[in-house]
């Protein structure tokens, strides 16, 4: 019943964040009209593809996770909602800053305790990045910034132990067929440590396990790597695995890696141009104890005009 009750919380969380979201879009959408010109899907795909592209985008997505590991009863499944809006800010030809929260909304989260898993819902760690972007003539583009991830998960179970800090490279390239790059993060644990015990610390689409009954501050070298080859008409194929490496995880339990390919397509709803997304990841490199195994993640970024 307590579980059912939080399921119904976090549900009426998503369609509260959802609602809102798409009313603001409207509102936006008639207040601009006038200042939109037309633009295909396929060269808007095509403009979108690069991070550093000047346009406000929110994210939405839906992941179902497959867990796996060595643990008793290590198999099983996560459902999470993230919400991060990015409403870049032009500084110059080519140039922007960016401000870009995360939320996560959980669904349904194994989460390990003493009588073994349990499935939780609530608002999860929300995490933040501020970069600077730059792209140039040549196709090539690059940030630079800093991100956090705070303790703000609503329920303890879901709560990191630490907050996290560090600075993020992003490197890529334009060619004519759409854009390859990668990013790389490296967070420090302030304020906290991992447990002594065996545990877990919930991530961005990863699950590093904690320093095997040594307490340590944490360190974890995260990154993406993407890939979008355009097919025309608005469609592309593309993939954003992101990876993790906890620098002070047991032997086996360091490195969480996957693979994985999907689906764009960029099309109109009425006056809102929409990117949707599907990918399939499949974790090559996952911890031993208990990881993710296999991850499907449905996105609709509607494509919102900025606010300056």
């Amino acid at each position: 019943m307590i579980l059912i009750t939080k399921n119904v919380t976090s549900m009426k969380t998503c369609l509260i964040l959802i609602i809102s979201l798409f009313a603001f879009i409207e509102l936006k959408a008639q207040d601009d009209t006038e200042q939109n010109t037309e633009q295909s899907g396929d060269d808007l795909a095509k403009e979108l593809a690069n991070p550093n592209a000047a346009r406000g985008l929110i994210f939405t997505q839906f992941d179902y996770t497959r867990y796996s590991g060595d643990i008793p009863n290590a198999g099983q499944n996560g459902v999470v909602f993230n919400l991060q809006p990015s409403m870049p800010i032009p500084l110059g030809p080519g140039v922007n800053l960016f401000v870009r929260p995360l939320i996560p909304v959980y669904l349904s989260q194994p989460v390990a305790g003493t009588d073994g898993f349990s499935q939780k819902a609530g608002i999860g760690n929300i995490s933040a990045d501020v970069a600077l972007g730059k792209t140039w003539p040549s196709g090539f583009m690059g940030m630079i910034g800093v991100f956090a991830g705070f303790k703000t998960a609503s329920i303890e179970a879901l709560k990191s132990p630490y907050t996290s800090i560090g600075p993020e490279v992003v490197l890529g390239y334009t060619p004519k067929w759409g854009f390859v790059g990668f990013m790389v993060n490296h967070g420090f644990g302030v304020g906290g440590s991992d447990p002594g015990t065996q545990g877990f610390d919930i991530l961005q689409d990863a699950v590093v396990t904690s320093t095997g009954g040594v307490p340590r501050r944490s360190s974890v070298t995260a990154g993406q790597y993407f890939y979008v080859v355009g097919i025309g008409n608005g469609w592309q194929i593309s993939g954003t695995p992101t990876f993790a490496y906890n620098h002070n995880g047991e032997d086996g339990n360091r490195l969480t890696f996957p693979v994985g390919t999907g689906v764009i397509k960029v099309t109109n709803f009425g006056k809102i141009p929409v990117k949707l997304a599907l990918q399939y990841w499949y974790y090559a490199a996952s911890p031993d104890n208990f990881g993710p195994q296999q991850l499907v993640r449905f996105q609709i970024a509607p494509v919102v005009p900025l606010p300056w």
